[in-house]
């Protein structure tokens, strides 16, 4: 029977959800590959025990996570936690999402409707062995439902126990903006956005985002922070054939030129020079802006975590070594 690290909380830092109660660990794991059908169920097993030892709390699935076996990160997730994890639920921040396609017919496919929102979080539930998730999101926003139905159905699952807190994920800043306004009015707690975020991708900023954000009381759980694997060691000396751009398995691999290739160099010079892998630092980067609560990172075996989690000993960046970052990132 698994029992926890004694010591897991000793490192980790959590930080709240905006202006929310909930804090989060900075380091949170994805479930979206290497936990549904046809995985190693053994080694998701040992993430997930490795990710809780080191004070990870936060583990974030959605319906649609283990395509096209729609739904098998949750049941393997459910059994992980029957074997050992569930006696620590309350000491677990749970959250899954509904948006995308996730059953045939026009009730389960990509939308933001009442119906499919409420039913997919019951099979969620089931799926998983829960009584509530802690965070429910609505997972893509949907411009063919009125998006007072998005936020009625999600502010619904809240009264009805079965979720604790909502978020939306790939919601621009207007669209925030608009989603923001009627749970105001329905006292929802709505506590976070999940946008795509990185040092390559940094549409959060252009759109301004992160600052409506901050000044909202709405936290960010940035997922994707090391962009398809670039901001690793792997291709810093070429292309790994067991690599996601060797398997042909990324649709950015035409993105890794010699430009890309020298900017991934001299970003990865800066994290020696601080004691830390390409990717530790890509990970301290996004947590200096104040509007990331935690950055979701995914994992195929559990030394990808334990390196994920050592970014936060980075400690602070000084305002020269963001400017040289600025500067790489802009060549």
């Amino acid at each position: 029977m698994y029992t926890a690290n004694e010591k897991r909380y000793e490192k980790m830092k959590y930080n709240h959800f905006g202006k929310s109660g909930l804090r989060v660990s900075a380091i949170s794991l994805g479930l979206w590959q290497n936990f549904g059908f046809g995985s190693d169920f053994i080694k998701a097993e040992e993430m997930c025990r490795t990710a809780f030892d080191l004070g990870i709390t936060h583990f974030d699935l959605a319906n649609n996570y283990g395509h096209p076996y729609n739904g098998s990160a949750e049941e393997n997730f459910g059994k992980i936690l029957d074997r050992g994890l569930r006696a620590y639920r309350d000491e677990l921040c749970i959250s899954t999402k509904a948006g995308y396609e996730m059953w045939d017919g026009v009730y389960g496919d990509r939308n933001g409707c009442r119906k499919y929102l409420i039913a997919s979080l019951d099979q969620s539930l089931k799926r998983m062995g829960l009584e509530y998730v802690d965070i429910y999101y609505h997972h893509i926003f949907d411009p063919n439902t009125p998006l007072e139905e998005t936020a009625l159905a999600l502010d619904q699952v809240v009264r009805q126990g079965k979720a604790l807190y909502v978020g939306i994920s790939n919601y621009n800043k207007e669209q925030t903006s608009a989603i923001l306004d009627i749970f105001k009015e329905l006292k929802t707690p709505f506590i976070v956005n999940q946008p795509s975020y990185s040092m390559l991708n940094r549409w959060v900023e252009d759109d301004g985002l992160d600052k409506f954000c901050i000044q909202n009381g709405i936290g960010l759980a940035v997922f994707s922070p090391l962009y398809q694997g670039f901001l690793t060691d792997r291709y810093l000396k070429g292309i790994p054939q067991d690599s996601r751009i060797g398997k042909g398995n990324t649709w950015i691999a035409s993105q890794l030129d010699d430009k890309m290739l020298a900017r991934l160099r001299a970003l990865n010079d800066i994290a020696a020079g601080k004691g830390l892998s390409l990717s530790q630092l890509a990970i301290a980067w996004l947590l200096s802006n104040k509007a990331v609560a935690t950055v979701l990172c995914g994992a195929s075996r559990k030394e990808q975590i334990i390196n994920n989690a050592g970014a936060l000993e980075a400690g602070e960046f000084t305002s020269g070594e963001l400017e040289e970052i600025e500067k790489i990132l802009k060549a």
